[in-house]
């Protein structure tokens, strides 16, 4: 019996080596299970880059909100406004990337007590803007200097007359230039084309009033198209107002989960604006829930004459109306060589 079962042993033992063993799972390539995982989530995300990237201009620029202008009736009502218009199929690509103008592309017309439409030819994609012009004697140092306030993405120039009379009132002559594709102005809205056409209407401004110096006043959306438009202007920039400024509109990008290389309009004025060496007000309200303080105290560090005044309200609750706002615009002009009066 033991000489059978050692002479059987071996061959029990070589049967159970062959047989396969079944209690082990079998193990493909880790790679494509992986891509089974994220394929789903991957194309998800790359549709919405696409879209925001497609949409963005829509996100950013809101003429629609920005509700109905002024009749021409009752502009031509508004007293001392001239209208300037801007015929933008005259603008080259080096006006448009450098600002630099080899004939005169605009038109302007004016009556004592009122406006008069005129300018561009029929049928011409045309920009406005409105030239008001200073209360103060000829030879007074604001009567030389040209004030050209940008309004937000949500507002038209017609809404913007209460800032152009506080300017006037302290002397100084004012231009609001119109953005295209808002209020009466032809076109499609662009950080290229807006401040394209803001520059070539500024030139015109400061060859009609004969302004020796500028000053930037922008809000909201309005303050990256001023640091833009200003940057064209460095020698002559007396100072610079930034009112619920942003660092850049591209710093939002990842706000929306996507990238800031896709934003078109990005609005840099955290890189322009170190490079100005004149005084510079920052106004913003800490509870602004649209751009946050932060953004503000940021820009504030960037630039050495930078002063920045937090104020009473939050985004949309019209600073400008605020006592406070136009104390520290009047300190502002102290600061940049003196009061208009």
């Amino acid at each position: 019996m033991l000489t059978m079962a050692r002479a059987n042993g071996p061959m029990m033992h070589s049967r159970m080596e062959s047989q396969p063993n079944n209690t082990t799972p079998p193990r493909g390539p880790l790679m494509p299970r992986a891509w089974r995982l994220l394929r789903g989530p991957l194309l998800i995300y790359g549709a919405w880059v696409v879209a925001v990237f497609l949409l963005q201009g829509r996100m950013l620029y809101l003429p629609a909100l920005a509700g109905r202008g002024l009749s021409e009736a009752d502009i031509r009502e508004q007293a001392g406004l001239e209208r300037l218009w801007l015929d933008q199929n005259t603008l080259d690509h080096d006006t448009l990337d450098h600002g630099t103008l080899g004939h005169d592309t605009l038109g302007h017309d004016t009556l004592g007590h009122g406006a008069l439409d005129h300018g561009a030819p029929d049928g011409a994609e045309r920009t406005e803007a409105w030239l008001l012009r200073s209360h103060a004697s000829t030879d007074s140092a604001a009567a030389r200097t040209l004030v050209c306030f940008f309004h937000g993405n949500a507002e038209l120039i017609d809404q913007c007359l209460a800032e152009a009379a506080a300017w006037r009132e302290r002397g100084f002559n004012v231009l609001l230039p119109e953005y295209r594709g808002y209020g009466r102005s032809g076109g499609l809205p662009s950080q290229r084309a807006i401040v394209a056409d803001s520059d070539a209407l500024l030139r015109r401004a400061v060859a009609i009033t004969g302004a020796e110096s500028l000053i930037f006043h922008g809000r909201s959306l309005g303050t990256g198209i001023a640091v833009q438009v200003a940057s064209r202007h460095r020698d002559r920039t007396r100072a610079l107002v930034l009112e619920s400024p942003f660092r850049s509109v591209a710093s939002f990008a990842w706000r929306y989960g996507v990238p800031e290389f896709i934003v078109r309009d990005p609005y840099r004025t955290d890189e322009l604006l170190p490079s100005f060496r004149c005084p510079t007000l920052i106004l913003h309200a800490p509870l602004d829930e649209v751009v946050p303080y932060a953004h503000g105290e940021a820009l504030a560090s960037l630039q050495p004459l930078a002063m920045l005044v937090p104020l009473e309200g939050s985004h949309n609750s019209g600073l400008s109306s605020t006592s406070a706002y136009w104390r520290a615009i009047d300190d502002l002009l102290q600061q940049a060589g003196g009061r208009a009066h």
